[in-house]
């Protein structure tokens, strides 16, 4: 053997012991702080075995603000490696509130568990490259196998309605139920004042002007106008069913229907009131109005009580029967061979990881371009979205994840509104947050689903 050979022999050798040394530290590293970690008394034995699995693969590590990281996390190398993948995993995923569920023994968020669904069933997490160095990260056909149990579990105890078809309750979305309970008399006077332009402070516009119930919810437009022409800088999302979101507006600065029945009134380029007294003096001069009012509203006019009505009217705004709605229920002849298709395919590629839940949306904060930069160009203040809202850095170009009820009826799409078709969006989508693209036959099959979700809209009988 020569020299040169010796030396190469050598050096492979020298690099294997060390591999496998950092390898044994890791593992024993990993073993410990597991250990570590006692059974909460708060949660099932089921939740602490989930908890147990996410603390053995080291979960925390990439999907958490902080945790206990090997002593080589700090190496120049394997720090930026480390930082990067960290940085990755907790845009993309936050186990916080996962934890948190299984803490207090009580229901995880409808998206969390379908991400944690798509890499158990589809085998991507843990990553090979940490896998390579983190040999007990591997998770076995029985943990995963508990984790999926899990979910469905969940889904079963929590989301799962009573009329879905038995095969069908562990699906990640659910239909919208028929009716909600409401109070009748707040709803007459709340229809009255979403369609009174009295609210503006020219007397020009309603909220059913960017809202109209004709056209889906929305006003077709990029971006809405308000008083006097002013263009608004963010597209109008829909009324129908946003009694469903977790929050409302796109950065989700307002927490309820009524919070956010009272933001377009006061804003000086949608509605453009000086003030809740100007609209109330307006108000205050029709008779009629003011006796139906005050027969609900002992009290009388005040922005509280003007907006909790029109959040009342709005709780009737939903969409049920939809062909998609009838499948779930156990219709099968509901969809097309096509759209069911389309169905599988949207799970498939991650599209239902966020697009969850009754409204298939409207649960989560996502970031616009996880996998690829979107191309925004010049980024604004609503580009800017969520952070806007928690002044978090993870939360910098977050919005809201949209319905998909009644999308074939709500373009243009995205917060920017720039997006004409649903074609363009499925493969903007597909490109920017999941990575792929698709043959057009799948695009055109995802789309043809995505027409299954248009509803019907039943006013409330008003007397």
């Amino acid at each position: 053997m020569s020299k040169m050979m010796k030396l190469g022999v050598s050096a492979l050798a020298v690099a294997a012991v060390c591999y496998f040394g950092l390898v044994g530290y890791v593992w024993n590293h990993d073993k410990q702080r597991a250990e570590a970690a006692p059974p909460e008394k708060s949660a099932s034995e089921t939740n602490n075995r989930v908890l147990s699995i996410m603390r053995e693969k080291g979960c925390d590590y990439c999907h958490t603000v902080s945790s206990d990281l090997p002593f080589y996390a700090s190496f120049p190398i394997a720090k930026q490696l480390m930082d990067y993948d960290m940085s990755l995993g907790y845009k993309s995923f936050s186990l916080d509130p996962v934890k948190q569920s299984l803490l207090k023994d009580g229901p995880a968020p409808q998206d969390d568990l379908t991400k944690i669904e798509w890499v158990m069933a589809n085998e991507t997490m843990p990553p090979t490259r940490y896998i390579a160095m983190h040999w007990s990260g591997k998770i076995s056909p029985e943990e995963r196998e508990t984790m999926l149990n899990w979910i469905k579990d969940q889904r079963l105890k929590y989301y799962a309605t009573p009329d879905m078809a038995e095969n069908r309750r562990n699906e990640p979305v659910q239909p919208i139920p028929q009716s909600l309970p409401v109070n009748a008399q707040k709803v007459a006077l709340g229809q009255r004042l979403y369609h009174d332009p009295r609210l503006s402070g020219d007397n020009t516009i309603s909220c059913a002007n960017c809202h109209q119930l004709g056209a889906g919810g929305v006003d077709g437009r990029k971006t809405s106008l308000g008083v006097g022409d002013q263009v608004g800088p963010i597209n109008a999302p829909t009324v129908f069913n946003a009694v469903f979101n977790i929050e409302q507006f796109w950065d989700g600065r307002a927490a309820t229907l009524q919070a956010q029945a009272g933001g377009p009134p006061l804003n000086p380029i949608e509605m453009a009131s000086e003030s809740w007294e100007q609209i109330i003096g307006k108000l205050s001069q029709d008779p009629v109005l003011t006796q139906d009012f005050t027969t609900v509203y002992p009290q009388g006019f005040s922005g509280e009580t003007i907006t909790d009505a029109i959040a009342e009217f709005e709780k009737t705004l939903i969409t049920p029967n939809a062909p998609f709605d009838k499948y779930l229920r156990g219709d099968d002849n509901a969809l097309t061979a096509q759209q069911k298709h389309g169905w599988q395919l949207f799970k498939d590629n991650k599209c239902a990881t966020c697009h969850t839940g009754t409204i298939m949306g409207g649960r989560s904060f996502e970031p616009l371009g996880l996998k690829k930069d979107f191309a925004f160009g010049t980024i604004t203040d609503v580009d800017v979205g969520r952070m806007n809202v928690t002044k978090e850095t993870r939360d910098r170009l977050r919005q809201k994840v949209p319905t998909l009820r009644n999308v074939a009826l709500t373009a243009p799409y995205f917060h920017r509104g720039d997006v004409q078709t649903l074609d363009e969006a499925v493969k903007l989508m597909l490109r920017y947050q999941v990575g792929t693209d698709l043959p057009q036959k799948d695009v055109d099959d995802i789309v043809a689903f995505l027409h299954t979700l248009n509803g019907v809209y039943t006013p409330y009988p008003v007397q």
